[in-house]
């Protein structure tokens, strides 16, 4: 009793939150499982800077656009990435995401460089996401209009992408070792937020010994990571490095410039490949009236004819406010990644110690009343002026903001515009025949995703 007695001293002057008790913190108040809707209650109760206490271990949330504004923009005192047990059992402290100090910005500047490099934001990157949209016309065609559940092939297009951008070429949807490595990625993604999970960032010091889900999920990330080395080793075979090809190609060029061995073995070993996630899936059959009026403007202002290239989007204001309101209402994260205190803080009358968990909570931005009109319903005229010129919005922050901005935000909002708008402009979607309305809540996991679903792509008529 003396012992809690004193923790709670030591604490008093971090910011306020639910009442903590030993070893379950404030689970008995919260329950164990974080929602956006929990973080946005107790933001409420308890201001826009509030600590929940997980165990022994604090978590300073920031919530709302001001708030959020102060953590990610306007100071670089919590620009350090915070490595949870989990994660750092899981990576290992590489990768770019996951690394602090010089050996992450040696890693964030390779990796904008050789992006740009590679053709991103150029036309060859534009025709590589046209390439992969038509392919999916082509396998929905195939369907004919009978239903198909989207989600294997969307996701096989977009992490194609991301293949070939990494290892040079894509691979066929029937490949094993391709496959295997989308289900181990999916493994993981649906282990964060789970209860398992929490026990491991309670009690690593128990639950790495013991058997169960995250074991697997240790062995999943094993298998993604030895892939990946397998591709690097094949580069190494091929010796292409004086006419770099792609990603792999040019971290191996890099590492023979790199004359210390540290900063050597460090580039050698950060490497790992996620998954874009994309949430605007329900609202191509959910939404039906924002999908007839898409598709009108596309064919009001664009030529039949007319290949539909990312430029468009300054010709189509209405389509590219669904995408950004799309963002906006299924934000595909809890909270963003969480981060950590580079110094000791003091913050609104708040002491945030050094080291201290610290996350921004961007549901609450993104659903902030201060700063949408309806926050809580889908509408397109968030990003619309009265004229119906596309606005952009400081609130909108999807992927982040500041020095830890999303590295491939350029990537995804191509890939976003062009498949939708592809499309779109190919096929009526709709539900089966007989099948239930769609839920919009989310499966929690690592991200929220949409509960599984099939539809009927039915093509529309073209006049010869």
């Amino acid at each position: 009793m003396l012992y809690f007695l004193k923790q709670l001293w030591s604490r008093r002057n971090y910011p306020p939150g639910p009442f903590p008790l030993p070893f379950i913190g404030v689970a008995w108040q919260t329950g164990i499982r974080v929602t956006p809707t929990l973080l946005i209650k107790l933001a409420k109760r308890y201001g826009n800077i509030y600590t929940i206490w997980s165990g022994h271990m604090a978590v300073v949330v920031f919530s709302g656009f001001q708030a959020v504004k102060e953590a990610l923009i306007q100071t670089e005192d919590f620009a350090e990435r915070q490595m949870t047990p989990f994660f750092k059992e899981a990576f290992k402290n590489k990768g770019i995401i996951f690394s602090n100090g010089q050996n992450w910005k040696q890693q964030r500047r390779f990796g904008l460089i050789t992006m740009r490099k590679l053709g991103l934001g150029k036309k060859g990157m534009e025709n590589r996401i046209e390439e992969e949209a038509h392919r999916l016309v082509k396998i929905f065609a195939r369907a004919k209009e009978q239903p198909l559940d989207p989600s294997l092939p969307v996701t096989t297009a977009i992490s194609n992408l991301i293949c070939f951008m990494v290892f040079g070429y894509r691979f066929s949807a029937k490949d094993e070792k391709f496959q295997k490595m989308l289900i181990n990625l999916n493994c993981y993604m649906k282990f964060g937020g789970s209860f398992i999970y929490l026990l491991y960032e309670l009690f690593p010091w128990l639950m790495k010994h013991l058997p169960g889900r995250h074991q697997r999920v240790f062995r999943a990330l094993n298998d993604v990571i030895s892939f990946a080395k397998e591709e690097v080793e094949k580069h190494r075979e091929l010796q292409s490095l004086h006419d770099p090809q792609d990603f792999i190609d040019y971290y191996l060029l890099e590492m023979d410039k790199l004359a210390v061995p540290g900063l050597r073995a460090l580039f050698e070993t950060h490497f790992y490949t996620h998954p874009i996630i994309f949430a605007f899936r329900l609202l191509l059959i959910t939404f039906s009236y924002v999908r007839e009026k898409v598709r009108k403007e596309i064919e009001d202002t664009l030529d039949p004819t007319h290949s539909i290239c990312y430029q468009d989007r300054v010709k189509l204001p209405y389509t590219y406010a669904v995408i950004h309101e799309v963002l906006r209402l299924k934000y595909v994260l809890i909270v963003g990644v969480p981060r950590q205190s580079a110094r000791d803080v003091n913050l609104y009358g708040y002491h945030i110690p050094k080291g201290t968990l610290v996350v921004t909570d961007l549901n609450s931005v993104l659903y902030d009343p201060k700063r949408w009109e309806t926050p809580e319903q889908f509408n397109p005229h968030h990003f619309l002026d009265k004229d119906g010129h596309f606005v952009p919005r400081e609130e909108f922050l999807p992927f982040g903001a500041g020095p830890r901005v999303c590295l491939g935000e350029q990537m995804a909002r191509m890939e976003l515009f062009l498949f939708l708008t592809i499309l779109l402009k190919s096929f009526k979607f709709q539900l089966p025949e007989g099948a239930k309305e769609l839920s919009l809540e989310p499966i929690m996991g690592l991200s929220l995703h949409p509960h599984p679903y099939k539809l009927c792509a039915v093509p529309y008529c073209r006049t010869p």
